[in-house]
């Protein structure tokens, strides 16, 4: 924008010239006009006055919406980046506690589309300023370096006591956000076991440390206010009074008198401002240090190579890994290849890293050591919009986001044909159940829209997962609040997407999910204990984790054998009655409706 901050130097240079024009006039009209008692020439300098001043004020227009379309255009061209990095970052770990881009940069536009900057080109013309009243009379001119001096000790003395302040300030006001966003994210905790008179007391506690703060930076920044602008309006005054006494000694004339009066106060009237506007300054500091720290954490940009849609091959190579930032890894040692086809269910105590390493399967973490290889491309040679693509994901923690049914089904891509939709939804087996709702696909979901149990926004996350036909699927205690019901419907989705050749993987604690899946992994302590085809492992019983019982695990046996049989049947019926299915149909599914 450098073009543009030299428009903007350009058209306060017109305006501070322009800014003359008034103790001009009044300098001519009591030294010519009243001298020479002519009214033409008085005629003749109105009219340049008047010129003079609407030049001025379009400058000032000018000059105003430049400034403005500069704050716009920085919003604009950081808006988007942030919020995705701030997004990445988030996930990764990088992000400081309390930092709110956005935020940031929405006060840095306000900075910039405000009064502000146009003070600070002002500035410069203060000296300016007083060497034109040096060339009315040197006596004046020392009085007003006099009171520049003053003013502007007035302002260092101003930030040097908020400065201290204004920190302290900021930063109980992100400690006592991110405490009431911890509160808020556990609201349910907090309010079934009492805490919430407790929680509120240590919130008033960090609130009012910021408020303190805050209150003592106002009072220093408005006395500074108060007294600068007391000061300026007395030294107008003054300066018209020492005017008038060198006037009487005939060392200057009326008119110069006036005319010192108004210019030292346009001198002194960005330093004014400038005291009057410094608390927005340090703010504007500080979320400009805020925004530069956020993207030190930023990589280098990398433009990625467009790679082919994978099939779904899936390699773990000597995977070892932990949370963003934790110096020892959760994760050791892992090695499993899943091909396309392959249904692959994690079983583990809790803390074995089950979660975990559903995370890394999905790109959000990335390895310590070893790696994690799609089609024999790790995941950082993809980029994140690219590989979200062939990736369903439904993590351990769902929420639906503000829009309908089918806009968080279609993870919110514009422009999506409504089969894909539709598809996902009776993969899912979730068609019939959207259908009941008051608007169907189009019902609203969040703010003024409908409320759904855990259970069904379990599914309509799985339909999101599945939507698009990713070749990878991580399911993350995906029955862990689904009925009978939603069970069946869960494997019945595995088994068909698997018929499709996509990999599936399910992390579950429920051993009827390995029904679905032909592969199974067993973590303990964050290793790998056992891995290989589903009969294979259930045989070593002394491999399974001890929540899931024989029984469970015979059970889940004869209910993969029930859903093999079922899968055979209805391809031999489909085969011996080509002409029975009526309606839109997904193919070579025999779990899902027939019709839509």
């Amino acid at each position: 924008m450098r073009k543009a901050w030299v428009g903007v130097g350009l058209l306060s240079l017109f305006v501070n010239v322009l800014m003359l024009t008034g103790p001009l006039y009044m300098l001519q009209v009591y030294d010519r006009v009243i001298t020479s008692q002519s009214m033409s020439t008085l005629v003749v300098l109105s009219i340049l006055m008047v010129a003079m001043y609407a030049f001025m004020g379009l400058m000032d227009f000018l000059r105003s919406r430049i400034l403005v379309r500069i704050g716009n255009y920085v919003e604009s061209e950081l808006s988007a980046p942030i919020f995705k990095s701030w997004l990445s970052q988030g996930v990764k770990g990088k992000a400081a506690p309390g930092q709110r881009p956005l935020q940031s940069l929405t006060v840095l536009k306000r900075f910039l589309t405000g009064p502000s900057p146009t003070t600070f080109f002002d500035i410069p013309w203060t000296p300016i300023y007083i060497a034109v009243i040096f060339m009315i009379d040197w006596t004046l001119g020392v009085f007003a370096i006099f009171g520049a001096l003053v003013v502007l000790a007035i302002a260092i003395v101003a930030e040097l006591r908020t400065r201290k302040k204004e920190t302290e300030s900021h930063s109980a006001r992100s400690n006592s956000q991110v405490f009431t966003q911890k509160i808020y994210s556990n609201s349910e905790a907090v309010i079934s076991m009492g805490m919430v008179g407790d929680m509120t007391e240590r919130w008033n506690r960090m609130k009012s440390a910021g408020d303190a703060s805050d209150l003592s930076a106002s009072d220093i920044s408005g006395g500074a206010t108060a007294v600068s602008k007391a000061f300026r309006m007395f030294l107008q005054s003054a300066i018209l009074g020492l005017g008038a006494a060198l006037a009487v000694q005939q060392i200057v004339s009326p008119g110069a008198m006036i005319a010192g009066s108004i210019i030292l106060g346009r001198a002194l009237a960005p330093i004014q401002m400038v005291i009057g506007q410094w608390r927005g300054y340090i703010q504007t500091k500080s979320a400009y240090r805020d925004l530069n720290s956020f993207y030190e954490n930023l990589p280098e940009a990398v433009e990625k190579v467009t790679l082919p849609t994978p099939t779904g091959k899936l390699s773990i190579q000597n995977l070892s890994a932990g949370p963003p930032g934790a110096k020892t890894a959760s994760l050791k040692g892992l090695n499993f290849d899943l091909m396309p086809g392959d249904g692959l269910c994690v079983l583990g105590h809790s803390g074995s890293g089950k979660s975990s390493l559903a995370r890394l399967l999905v790109g959000i973490w990335m390895p310590q050591m070893g790696s994690v290889r799609l089609d024999g491309a790790t995941f950082d040679q993809w980029a994140n919009d690219d590989l979200g693509k062939h990736i369903g994901y439904l993590p351990q923690t769902v929420e639906l986001f503000d829009g309908t049914v089918g806009e968080n089904i279609s993870r919110f891509r514009p422009k999506v044909v409504s089969d894909s939709i539709i598809r996902a939804a009776q993969i899912a087996g979730l068609h019939e159940f959207v259908l009941s709702l008051p608007d169907g696909y189009s019902t609203k979901l969040g703010t003024g829209g409908i409320v759904l149990s855990v259970g069904q926004i379990q599914r309509v996350a799985l339909a999101r997962a599945v939507f698009g036909d990713p070749c990878l699927v991580v399911l993350d205690e995906p029955n862990s609040n689904l009925d009978a019901q939603g069970d069946k419907a869960l494997n019945e989705a595995i088994q068909y997407m698997r018929s499709q050749r996509k990999t599936v993987i399910i992390v579950s604690h429920r051993p009827t999910a390995m029904a679905a899946v032909n592969k199974v992994l067993v973590l303990n302590g964050g290793q790998q204990e056992k891995f290989g085809l589903r009969d294979e492992v259930i045989k070593t019983g002394n491999r399974i984790p001890t929540e899931h019982t024989m029984t469970q695990i015979q059970r889940a046996q004869h209910q993969a054998r029930q859903m093999q049989q079922a899968h055979q049947a209805s391809q031999a019926h489909q085969h011996q009655n080509p002409g029975v299915n009526v309606g839109r149909v997904i193919p070579e599914n025999p779990y899902l409706s027939k019709r839509a």
